[in-house]
Order: C-alpha cells, then sequence, then structure tokens
C-alpha cells in the first residue's frame, strides 16, 4: 500500500460526514483498464460512471460526492497503481459575441433551390458567402464539398428543409442517446410557440432569429440561452459545402452548458464513425490533457479538426483551438478587419466572416449570428471542399491550403479565408489541374 493510502481514512471520514449533494467529475486514464479502475474506486469511494470512448479502453469518467476535496482526491488517484492520468471534468459554456442590428439578407426570404435543397436568398447570396467566394469557388472547381463534417455542438435541426438531405446520425451525448436533434430539449408547450417564425427578433446576446414575439420570450433566460447554436453552426458548413454529410454530436445542453468529457467522447466518436472534419464552435481554458490526447487521435486517423478562437476581444490562447493540430479561427468584419470582440494572436490559424451570418435556425427558419462561432464553420466547409478534391486531405494538408487566405492584419495568422485559394492550392498540390 502506498504513501498516500493513509489519507484515504480522512477522506472517507470526511465524505461520511457531509450530508449527501451533488457530485463532482473526473476525467482518468488506468492502464489497467475497466477492472482495474473499479477496484480503485472501490477502495477510494468514488464510481466508475462512463467509458470515453477511446479505442484503448482506458479512458473514463469518475465522479465522487461533492463534499470529497478534489485536489486530495487527484493526488491519491495519480498513486494509485494503473493510473496514468486524472483531471477535473471541467464544465463549459458557449460564449457569443454581442450582435448588431439585423442584416438585410435575414430579411430576403426569397426562396431558391440550393442543390436540391429549399432555402432562402438571403441564406445563399449574404456578404459572408461572397466575401470568401463560395460560389465562385464550387462553379470553377465544380466542387460541392465531400465526406461528414462532425458538428460537436447544441445539436442540429434533424427537419430542418435546408439541412435534412445531408444529415447522417449523430449522438447526444448529454442523455447518451442516438440522434443529435436540439429540439429534444424545447419542451412540447414550448416548441408550440416556436414552430412558426415571422419576424427578426433578438433572441440571445449573440442571435438575431426569425420568430415571432412570443418565441422569443421563451428562449430569453438561461434554460435556452444557446438553443438553435448547432442548427446554425451546421447551416454555415452546408453553405459552403452543400454536398458535404453533416454529423451532429451533442455535447452542450440549450442552456449553452457542457462538459470536456462529452467533447473528448464526441471526438473519438467522429474519429470512429467515418467523419473526416470536426467543427468545434467554443473555446476554454486552460488545456486539457484528454482533450489533446483525443485530438492527436483524430488527427492520426486523417480528420481535419477547427475551432472558434474566442470572442473575448484579447490576445490569448483558448482551446481546442491553442492545440498544434487544430485550425483556430477569428472573426473579421464585411469590410476585411478584425470584428472587436474576436481573440487574435499566436492560436489564430486563419480568419473568417463573423458579423451578421445568415444561417439555418431550428423548426425550419433561419437566423443571423454574431462570434467566432460563426467564423469556424466557414473554415470546416472549406475543408469538405478539399475533401471533394481528393480524400486523401489531412490536417497538415488542409491547413497548408487554408493558409492561402487574404492577408488582413499581422495578428490574424494566415488572413482572412479564401475558399477559391485554397481550393485551387489543393487542386496543384494533389496534382489535380
Amino acid at each position: 500500500m502506498r504513501f498516500y493510502r493513509w489519507m484515504l481514512f480522512v477522506l472517507l471520514l470526511a465524505a461520511a460526514v457531509q450530508p449527501a449533494s451533488a457530485q463532482q467529475r473526473l476525467i482518468v486514464r488506468d492502464k489497467l483498464g475497466l477492472g482495474g479502475l473499479q477496484v480503485t474506486c472501490l477502495v477510494l469511494n468514488c464510481k466508475v460512471a462512463l467509458n470515453l470512448g477511446d479505442p484503448s479502453g482506458q479512458l473514463f469518467l469518475i465522479t465522487v460526492d461533492d463534499s470529497v476535496n478534489l485536489n486530495s482526491l487527484l493526488t491519491l488517484l495519480l498513486n494509485q497503481v494503473g493510473i496514468v492520468d486524472a483531471e477535473v471534468d471541467k464544465q463549459l459554456f458557449l460564449i457569443g459575441a454581442v450582435a448588431g442590428p439585423v442584416p438585410e439578407s435575414l430579411i430576403n426570404r426569397t426562396p431558391l433551390t440550393y442543390y436540391g435543397a429549399p432555402v432562402w436568398s438571403g441564406y445563399v447570396n449574404q456578404p459572408a458567402a461572397q466575401i470568401v467566394r463560395v460560389q465562385q469557388t464550387q462553379n470553377t472547381f465544380r466542387v460541392a464539398g465531400a465526406g461528414t463534417v462532425a458538428m460537436i455542438d447544441t445539436g442540429v435541426d434533424t427537419q430542418h428543409p435546408a439541412l435534412y438531405y445531408s444529415l447522417v446520425p449523430g449522438y447526444n451525448f448529454i442523455n447518451n442517446t442516438p440522434n443529435g436533434d436540439e429540439k429534444g430539449d424545447v419542451n412540447q408547450s414550448s416548441a408550440a410557440v416556436l414552430d412558426g417564425g415571422t419576424e427578426p427578433t433578438y433572441v440571445n446576446s449573440s442571435t438575431i432569429a426569425v420568430i415571432n414575439q412570443s418565441s422569443a420570450a421563451v428562449l430569453d433566460g438561461g434554460q435556452y440561452g444557446a438553443f438553435g447554436h448547432g442548427t446554425m453552426t451546421a447551416g454555415i458548413v452546408h453553405l459552403v459545402a452543400p454536398k458535404a454529410k453533416i454529423m451532429p454530436l451533442k455535447a452542450f445542453a440549450a442552456d449553452g452548458s457542457g462538459y470536456v468529457s462529452n467533447i473528448v467522447r464526441a471526438t473519438y466518436y467522429a474519429a470512429q464513425h467515418g467523419a473526416k472534419v470536426i467543427s468545434m464552435s467554443f473555446s476554454f481554458s486552460p488545456s486539457s490533457n484528454e482533450m489533446a490526447t483525443a485530438i492527436n487521435y483524430a488527427n492520426s486517423h486523417g480528420l481535419i479538426c477547427v475551432a472558434s478562437a474566442g470572442n473575448d476581444g484579447q490576445d490569448e490562447v483558448v482551446y481546442p483551438a491553442g492545440l498544434p493540430h487544430v485550425m483556430g479561427v477569428a472573426s473579421t468584419t464585411d469590410y476585411d478587419t478584425r470584428s472587436s470582440f474576436s481573440n487574435f494572436g499566436s492560436d489564430v490559424w486563419v480568419a473568417a466572416p463573423g458579423e451578421s451570418i445568415v444561417t439555418t435556425y431550428p423548426y425550419g427558419t433561419y437566423a443571423a449570428g454574431w462570434g467566432t462561432s460563426f467564423s469556424a464553420p466557414f473554415v470546416s466547409g472549406t475543408a469538405a471542399l478539399l475533401v471533394n478534391v481528393s480524400a486523401t486531405v489531412n490536417q497538415q494538408s488542409a491547413a497548408a491550403a487554408i493558409a492561402h487566405a487574404k492577408l488582413v492584419s499581422g495578428d490574424l495568422g494566415n488572413g482572412r479565408l479564401d475558399t477559391y485559394e485554397a481550393v485551387q492550392s489543393w487542386v496543384t498540390t494533389a496534382g489535380l489541374e
């Protein structure tokens, strides 16, 4: 028995005299697998809650009573036989930027067919799509996207007319159920109000959705603070790469909260279920060792990873954008200047428009969003265009192609995304000219 084992009795005694309370969560890697960790938890009074999906079968979520001192428990865990790593399972929150005025594109409801799907003209022909040359790229190189883009987010409206035929089965990592439909967070009475939008209305700090005032009242508040986020980010990928498939992986609830463990699970799931691109419109700090390990696993299996650079308006490193094998994406205005809310600096690989972005919203309607959350999917969609050129593209070659951007500022990495230059570069590299 190790030196620290005597501390166990103090820890258990402290837990025994405390009233029952909420659970604390830790991510633990045990090279002895489930059996070894179950023995450890029997000794340390913890519970193995979930296997987190890494192929070695060594990574788990464990829970302990809220009264337990986590620093003491981590010390004990790291000194048990078989334990390789342990970290607190941090809770994260999706944080958007401040929305501006209603963009004209959101009011343009002229119907048109976009690669077989019914959409609004304001969605297809919005300024952001023109700035990054979406239609010019599609028409010149005859690309419309390929492969599957995994969206780690709040889920997607799986019945949205624009997205319906592009979706592949996803997963809800919050409820541990198939299907990543974010409408499952809304109860029947709320859904009755939300179904059928009429006017552009502010629904949270970063989003204007085409809904009625009653719907806005339902969504205004903590319970639904991030409702629609995943459908919106998926819609941007679809705008750039309409023939790519979209895999909704629900790791965040409608209130915008999520855990690192669910992001880790979603990353492994994407890599093991045929995704080619992982789009992550969120950021947090400090980093997570197991998040980095999951990203490395995805990269080693040919996946391309993209993430938001964050909305604090600072030169700071956030994760997963700050990881070596992830393209961090900042936000620019329609005038090719850095958005005031956008982070900048060393973890930015490229920037993309992130203001007044018109995209899909739950219940078959549309919304406009502000933030690096809406910049990152432009790059994810571009990665799917590169897959359309040649499926051999990986993180390194995709990053090199996307680096062919318009230089706008020294603190925005390689510059503002240009889909045309990115695809042209990969066509040349792949020898397909």
